[in-house]
């Protein structure tokens, strides 16, 4: 295989795992980070990157990507996706309304081999917090 049909089977693996809430850190390199854009948070390793996500999707919000696009371009690639679902848990200081929210979002991956080495997730979070007071 290329390494563009590596990267290419890694990030499909991945968004299937993640869609259907199954072990998605088996995808992360071992120094993987994840960075939400816009805000101070962060998350390092396998294991701290899969329970912020985890959180989000599983935690706070009911939810789950409506993916839109997917680029992969050998060490690079990339998402665009609705994050859609209903406020469960405390997000941002707001407890759990049971508002449905729909915002688009996108992800840029660096990948190396057959793991994703970095997460960039760019999120509107005006957006989603204005659905939750709404």
């Amino acid at each position: 295989m290329t390494m563009l049909e590596i990267a290419r089977a890694t990030i499909t693996g991945y968004l299937e795992t993640l869609v259907d809430r199954g072990p998605h850190a088996r995808y992360f390199a071992e120094d993987v980070s994840l960075q939400l854009m816009g805000t101070d948070q962060e998350a390092h390793g396998p294991e701290a990157v899969e329970a912020t996500i985890r959180y989000l999707h599983e935690q706070a919000f009911d939810a789950h990507p409506e993916l839109k696009r997917v680029l992969v371009d050998g060490e690079r690639a990339a998402i665009e996706a609705d994050f859609v679902g209903r406020h469960v848990g405390d997000f941002a200081g707001k407890h759990a309304t049971g508002k449905d929210v729909r915002v688009p979002y996108s992800v840029l991956y660096d990948v190396e081999g057959d793991r994703i080495k970095a997460l960039r997730i760019y999120m509107p979070m005006d957006a989603l917090l204005h659905q939750l007071d709404e």
